[in-house]
């Protein structure tokens, strides 16, 4: 490595400090050291071993999503023509729909296409600015494995084994 004093290819440097300033110099340069930075121990080649901390558990609430306040509605069937005829029905042209509830002239055209289903928020806006309404109440579909009611069919009964 070369001195950083002189310039000159050293094996024996140390560092040293000169004029303030931390330096490689070579044997001959260490006369103009003011002082020297002490050596530090070698260091294993291995990496530290990570701190660590311990991690407080939470309990585990299982909770059924469907009975969740948000999922009581879904959105009507038939929800994009409900759309553009409540908005021919007031009179309005896409791009003023748009202006009054927020969104683009495009969004509102992929909504009457079909193409986008709208948002929670948008719905409600659609649903205040012309009057309909696009959520319905989720109706429970009874299943055959009710309380007194006959087991319903599974795949099992309509397979016939091999001979």
């Amino acid at each position: 490595m070369p001195c950083e004093l002189c310039g000159r290819e050293c094996k024996g440097g140390k560092e040293a400090i000169i004029d303030g300033a931390k330096m490689f110099v070579c044997p001959d340069c260490m006369k103009y050291a003011e002082g020297f930075v002490p050596q530090e121990p070698v260091r294993s080649s291995s990496p530290p071993q990570p701190v660590r901390i311990p991690v407080k558990k939470t309990q585990n609430i299982e909770r059924d999503i469907y009975k969740d306040k948000r999922m009581e509605k879904e959105l009507v069937a038939d929800w994009n023509h409900l759309i553009e005829q409540a908005r021919k029905k007031k009179g309005l042209t896409r791009e003023e729909l748009g202006f009054k509830i927020g969104e683009r002239t495009v969004t509102i055209a992929k909504l009457e296409n079909g193409d986008l289903r709208p948002s929670d928020q948008t719905i409600t806006k659609l649903e205040k600015e012309l009057g309909i309404h696009l959520m319905e109440e989720v109706k429970e579909v009874p299943t055959g494995s009710q309380k007194g009611t006959q087991a319903a069919f599974t795949l099992g009964d309509f397979i016939k084994p091999d001979k």
